[in-house]
């Protein structure tokens, strides 16, 4: 049985096609959030096999294990979680694995990583075929042989995409020293760090005060004050721009902005740092807290002309169990529902009072939040350095990444702003068989504006729409981060 990828997949109509075909499916790829390891892409990695490569800290694909009743040590591959079948060996494990992950396959009726899979497959192996248990072994032999050739290691699945930029996601205190040895080995695929400051903007966590003796540790500033430790953050940031970073990104999960002032933020922060340990702080401080490190961090991206990324309304760790069984990120997250547009706007005008907002991309993850999102995102988009877009309201995220959260992007995009200003999509994605997520988002893309042709919504000017279907899937990204 052939799988549903043809050359019409997701397109409705001709004028659709065509945009697709001459506009779309041949352009390269930035993908300007991602997870992806750099030390795979350092030592060019080879898989062992499909599970390896397809399975392994994918929690979107362990989720539809989970649904289907399958045991922990078939999902994730963890021995001892649930102590079935144990006594196997490990390439066993993988064999089994990946046959419960085709009989999942089968059963994805409408769920976006049915797509995927099979876009994945036929992309990467040239497979037709639909992924179901009769398929599997012979799926599971042709990738394997496959994965054993020196065009498939890490490097070589990005080329096969032709990924030309991509941003991993680190943490202030990396060396960075992976990345250093790609951009030094590598001379076709950028690979660029991106600044993730959470664990210092998480202030109630317990890990907090040994992350920032280590942040001390590392960028040689004693931290002992608000300004020392922003001290510490811009030589750690100005080190990460020095090895090709041109984005941040900031994970906002509750309350992040209260109206403060320095010297209330030092209080906050020197009770927590305190000799007592004293880590009772509040909701309402640790708000206030988060939200002043975000307008300073703010200021010196704008200053380097680094673009901000806002992702906000996860709600992580559900199950306290499995937290305990298997740690974060590991698909036990869901949607967050929290009223946090009024701070929203009032982060967004902190920076914007003395015109050091950055170029900055919001993200959200409730759809009730959409609009808006949009509409605040509209009412900050002036500058006078002729920033495009400078305001992004970003490409649909985590939960929403399917036909119908990349259609309803567009479509309150569209209704409220410009989508021809538009970035395009990104991955998200810890899998280095990911980048056909792409060519999903430029065919339902493409199928739009066909459809707005084919329903006589704007004139049949291909010259213009096709410029701008290139410049949504690769150029403005590429003048927005000013990746060279």
């Amino acid at each position: 049985m052939r799988s549903v990828i043809d050359d019409y997949f997701l397109l409705h109509s001709k004028s659709a096609l065509k945009l697709f075909n001459e506009h779309a499916a041949n352009i390269p790829i930035i993908d300007y959030h991602n997870h992806l390891n750099p030390q795979e892409i350092a030592e060019d990695k080879q898989y062992e096999n499909m599970t390896e490569v397809w399975l392994n800290g994918d929690h979107y694909k362990w989720r539809t294990m989970r649904a289907m009743g399958y045991s922990e040590e078939l999902v994730t591959g963890r021995r001892n979680v649930t102590a079935v079948d144990s006594f196997i060996d490990d390439e066993e494990l993988d064999y089994r694995r990946f046959l419960a992950f085709a009989d999942t396959v089968q059963n994805m009726v409408g769920n976006p990583i049915y797509y995927w899979t099979h876009l994945e497959l036929k992309r990467y192996f040239d497979i037709d075929e639909a992924l179901t248990p009769d398929t599997a072994d012979y799926i599971w032999d042709k990738c394997n042989a496959m994965l054993q050739k020196k065009e498939f290691s890490a490097q070589g699945l990005l080329r096969k995409q032709n990924v030309q930029v991509l941003c991993t996601t680190d943490d202030p205190v990396d060396d960075l020293v992976w990345h250093k040895k790609i951009a030094q080995d590598v001379d076709d695929i950028s690979v660029r760090p991106s600044f993730r400051p959470g664990n210092v903007l998480g202030i109630e966590s317990e890990g907090f005060n040994a992350y920032i003796e280590k942040l001390a540790e590392v960028s040689g500033v004693s931290i002992t004050d608000v300004d020392s430790l922003l001290a510490a953050l811009e030589k750690r940031l100005d080190y990460f721009v020095s090895n090709g970073c041109r984005v941040s990104d900031h994970s906002l999960e509750c309350d992040f902005f209260r109206d403060t002032d320095v010297a209330s933020v030092n209080q906050i922060f020197k009770k927590r740092l305190s000799e007592t340990g004293d880590t009772s702080i509040t909701l309402d401080e640790a708000a206030a807290f988060r939200g002043y490190i975000l307008v300073e961090l703010g200021k010196m991206y704008a200053e380097r002309e680094l673009a901000m990324q806002l992702h906000i309304g996860a709600l992580r760790n559900n199950s306290d169990r499995m937290f305990k069984l298997l740690g974060a990120d590991t698909g036990f997250d869901s949607i967050a529902d929290f009223n946090y547009m009024p701070q929203l706007a009032k982060l967004l005008n902190a920076m914007d009072l003395e015109d050091q907002l950055p170029r900055t991309i919001l993200y959200y993850l409730n759809p009730k939040d959409a609009m808006a999102m949009a509409t605040l995102a509209g009412c900050f988009q002036g500058n006078n350095k002729g920033i495009k877009g400078k305001i992004q309201f970003g490409s649909a995220w985590w939960f929403n990444d399917h036909k119908y959260g990349i259609e309803q992007q567009m479509q309150i995009l569209s209704d409220s702003g410009m989508i021809s200003t538009f970035i395009g999509m990104l991955t998200d994605s810890r899998s280095f068989l990911s980048f056909p997520r792409h060519e999903y988002f430029r065919r339902i893309l493409c199928d739009r504006i066909g459809t707005l042709l084919e329903n006589n919504e704007y004139p049949y000017d291909m010259t213009f729409l096709g410029d701008m279907i290139e410049n949504i899937c690769f150029n403005n990204a590429k003048d927005y981060f000013g990746f060279d």
